[in-house]
């Protein structure tokens, strides 16, 4: 069964996966009388957790309530057994658990480059049930120069002293995303992204396992026509938020996105990469303007 603790401004809710990976996500109640308003759920990207929503959860928990997801082998939740487990369709069959659980029938997404994916993924296995969606820099067509990029940090190993130099050496890697950070700006992003372990070194937070299914040949969801799950968005209020310098979501892929699905809207971030954090003055008035169209009941 879940359990819900409480602290701070959210709740700490577990649940288990069918295979066994006890989970985790953050629950912000929302404002009294949105009860019967599909909440929002809200899908980190491929190495975050659910810091990365840390600013924006309470500012969308205006409006209703919002429960942010941490996948398998990140933050709080577990890390799984099988390695090869850590693919969008486990993610979606996992977080499917918990709106079971929870008995949430209709909801919306906030997905982040992998958590998009499972939005969209979503859409298509669980008809009806998704009457709301924010692509943050993501879509069914994505670079293959950025892919690779992520490929080959992802999973990399070592530790650093210091949350500085933690900092730094995060910025030396993703400076082309955020150009215009200071080193306090680093300071909260790397806070977002790693944690302190026992023995006093700073380290990513997740499960350097999650890497392992993106280095089988022709793995993961190469080839796959993400398309159909794209389009299985259609009808309701969608907004694609595209990194101004993002290497993983093309512009003109961006605006094929939005002409296919007449209802989305495309709003470029400028200044940033892959991925906006949600943050930003743009991305901020655009998903506020997304939420004021969301179904209330």
């Amino acid at each position: 069964m879940a359990q819900q603790e409480s602290r701070h401004d959210w709740s700490d809710q577990y649940w288990w996966s069918h295979d066994g990976v006890r989970l985790h996500a953050r629950v912000y109640a929302g404002p009294e009388g949105s009860e019967n308003a599909p909440p929002i759920l809200c899908m980190p990207g491929l190495a975050r957790n659910a810091r990365d929503f840390e600013d924006l959860a309470p500012h969308v928990a205006q409006y209703r309530k919002v429960i942010v997801i941490e996948f398998r082998g990140r933050g709080e939740s577990a890390y799984a057994k099988d390695p090869m487990t850590y693919v969008p369709l486990t993610y979606v069959q996992d977080v499917v658990a918990l709106l079971d659980e929870m008995k949430i029938d209709r909801f919306t997404a906030i997905g982040t480059s992998l958590g998009g994916l499972v939005a969209m993924l979503m859409a298509a296995t669980l008809p009806g049930r998704l009457v709301g969606a924010v692509l943050n820099d993501v879509g069914p067509e994505l670079e293959t120069a950025g892919l690779e990029r992520i490929r080959d940090y992802i999973g990399a190993g070592g530790s650093q002293p210091t949350w500085i130099h933690a900092a730094r050496a995060f910025a030396e890697l993703n400076g082309a995303v955020y150009p215009a950070y200071d080193i306090r700006d680093w300071l909260r992003v790397t806070k977002r992204t790693h944690k302190l372990t026992p023995e006093g070194r700073i380290v990513t937070d997740y499960d350097k396992q999650i890497a392992a299914p993106l280095r089988v040949p022709n793995g993961g969801d190469a080839g796959v026509d993400l398309w159909p799950a794209y389009r299985a968005l259609a009808g309701i209020p969608l907004l694609i938020l595209r990194g101004e310098l993002s290497d993983i979501l093309a512009r003109r892929a961006g605006e094929k996105m939005a002409a296919e699905l007449p209802g989305a809207r495309l709003v470029e971030v400028p200044g940033v990469g892959h991925a906006p954090t949600m943050d930003e003055p743009e991305a901020r008035a655009a998903i506020d303007a997304w939420t004021a169209e969301l179904p209330q009941a």
